[in-house]
């Protein structure tokens, strides 16, 4: 489908934040729960009030921030290409080290804070030559043991005050002048749009983590188109409840909200869930964005006294809920449609796409599909040798437009394979683009199972297993076995209370699936292995398993 001939408009993430503060100067921008250490550290703020442990941010106080920041970071010798990596929950710091860096033409690194081992923090560490790290207390043993035989790795900064071997980030800002201050040494040149503003990592779902250079052009524009496709406007109220490494979040969540001048409730942990619901109601939260798993919890709960509570409170303003970073199950989307009343608003995207690539709206909903493309983007179904398929047809999803990555860092390979000349990149799902231009994702071509030659999509199993009343969670994978041919295997998590066995599951799927898409195994277990955005980690499942048989036949 092609994109929509008006152009997005491409900026640097300081124009567009540098004209939000001088049209909305003392508008809040960020409500935080954090100690007010910043308060202490930076004159800006030092008058600030807070409501009980909500502390208000407005735009030039933020403003203000960032350019100290930036100061602090060009005085420690970093410049422009220079990489700081960001280990840090959502919170103001992460907030003001992003921005700062991103002023001076640096790139921030934000990292998954559930990476607790120290080789995997080293390797991103090291992959992209960071020369210091913005954290907090709770991950310093981590930080440590990582930064061992890094040289490149001279700073590490601390928003939660001084500790041994460590900078504290508010104090330093606390002195010195904004990087706007005369007697400042000149930038070589301005930042400019497609300068490189972040280096994401992906989950690590399938060996290393790929480091996706994502500039300045790619984050604006995106939050752009979003801004049209949704018509949204000043004074909408956003809930940040996912985490700020992810892009979803950091781009739906925060740049999105900035851009027009919106309010930012920013949560710092989803647990526990009910200092957030509170403030949903006190700050009149109109978007949450979240993922499939918070929605499901949502619905559930909303029943007696408790479904009062979140109707008549938490979500008494809110008009857009976004679901995206994992499949939305039919079931969930119907059960919060008929809680709450509204319905689920799904998407698709990559951290390779900066990183949404179409969404439904409330005016163009199509349930089951992850909406149009937005403007300025590019989808196109493609069959195996790349050729461009018809509306209807099934097979591999390319896209091509602003938001698209610029590669993969030091990985001109994976690049090559993943980006083609032409500009489209190649995502890796399976999807079907019908001819009013909705998507419709059947599921990853990795995960895809063959048998006796057939294709099977896990996620229509897991769909159809979702329906069997006592099943909470599903996830389906393929294993391959002495034939190589494979096998289809069902892992269920049972809802509380619930009874099954597997006699009774196997004759719910004779009822609903051709013989050669049934499982042949089920196997119950208490939880499903999870990424930060509860999106189910089928490598580990299906590595466990290939050893589990391996030692059987032994």
């Amino acid at each position: 489908m092609p994109a929509e001939t008006n152009p997005v408009r491409i900026q640097t993430l300081n124009t567009l934040f540098d004209e939000a503060a001088a049209r909305w100067p003392g508008q809040t921008a960020l409500l935080v729960q954090e100690r007010p250490a910043h308060a202490h550290a930076a004159p800006c703020c030092r008058n600030r009030k807070a409501r009980g442990e909500e502390h208000s941010i407005t735009y030039k106080e933020l403003r203000c921030l960032i350019l100290r920041a930036a100061s602090v970071f060009r005085a420690k010798g970093i410049g422009r290409g220079d990489s700081v990596a960001i280990l840090h929950r959502n919170g103001l710091g992460f907030v003001v080290a992003y921005f700062g860096l991103s002023r001076i033409g640096a790139t921030a690194v934000p990292i998954n804070f559930m990476v607790q081992k120290a080789d995997e923090l080293r390797y991103m560490l090291q992959d992209c030559r960071a020369k210091g790290i913005v954290t907090q207390r709770a991950f310093l043993r981590e930080v440590f043991a990582a930064k061992t035989g890094l040289p490149d790795m001279e700073h590490v900064w601390m928003t939660e005050g001084p500790a041994d071997a460590t900078e504290d980030f508010w104090a330093e800002l606390a002195n010195v002048s904004p990087v706007e201050c005369p007697g400042e040494p000149a930038m070589s040149r301005p930042v400019l749009p497609q300068d490189t503003a972040a280096v994401l990592y992906t989950s690590g779902t399938t060996g290393k983590p790929k480091g996706a250079m994502l500039s300045h052009a790619n984050i604006t524009a995106n939050c752009d188109a979003v801004l049209r496709h949704f018509q949204l406007r000043e004074r909408e109220v956003f809930l940040c409840l996912l985490p700020m490494f992810h892009s979803f979040a950091w781009t739906g969540s925060v740049v999105l909200p900035l851009l027009i001048g919106a309010e930012i409730v920013v949560v710092s942990s989803v647990t526990p869930a009910k200092p957030w619901l509170m403030r949903m109601g006190r700050r009149g939260v109109s978007v949450m964005l979240a993922v499939p798993q918070i929605f499901s919890v949502l619905a559930r709960q909303a029943v007696g006294w408790q479904g009062l509570f979140l109707r008549r409170w938490s979500f008494r303003k809110v008009r857009l809920c976004v679901s995206g970073a994992a499949p939305l199950a039919p079931q969930t989307a119907e059960e919060f449609r008929r809680a709450f009343g509204q319905p689920i608003l799904e998407g698709y995207g990559l951290t390779e796409t900066s990183p949404i690539v179409s969404v439904n709206t409330p005016a163009a909903l199509r349930p089951g599909s992850v909406g149009r493309p937005l403007a300025g983007v590019e989808v196109r179904i493609a069959d195996e040798e790349g050729r461009a398929l018809a509306a209807g047809q099934e097979g591999e999803i390319h896209i091509r437009g602003h938001n698209v990555m610029q590669g993969y860092l030091n990985q001109p390979e994976a690049t090559r394979e993943s980006l083609s000349k032409d500009g489209w990149l190649k995502t890796g799902d399976v999807g079907i683009l019908d001819s009013m231009g909705f998507l419709t994702i059947r599921d990853r071509l990795k995960d895809m199972i063959i048998v006796k030659g057939l294709k099977v999509f896990p996620a229509q199993l897991e769909c159809i297993l979702l329906e069997n009343p006592n099943v909470q969670e599903a996830a389906v994978i393929g294993v391959p076995d002495e034939t190589g041919d494979e096998t289809i295997k069902a892992f269920i998590v049972l809802k509380k209370g619930a009874a099954a066995d597997k006699a009774a599951l196997a004759h719910f799927c004779r009822q609903r699936l051709d013989p050669y898409k049934r499982p042949r195994d089920f196997e119950f277990v208490r939880e499903l292995p999870k990424n930060s955005l509860q999106k189910v980690l089928k490598r580990i499942l299906r590595d466990k398993e290939i050893e589990r048989r391996a030692t059987a036949r032994a």
